[in-house]
């Protein structure tokens, strides 16, 4: 057996960490569109 199987660090699950990052980044980037189209409309 790997000595780093027998030693874990985290114990966490990876799959609910690929979806906090996924929803971070999606609402990250929904907010810089929301912020241009503030802009582009406040502009006209």
């Amino acid at each position: 057996m790997n000595e780093f199987e027998k030693d874990v660090q985290y114990r966490g699950n990876d799959v609910v960490d690929s979806i906090k990052g996924f929803a971070f980044s999606l609402i990250f980037f929904m907010l810089i569109f929301a912020v241009g189209a503030v802009i582009s409309v406040v502009g006209q």
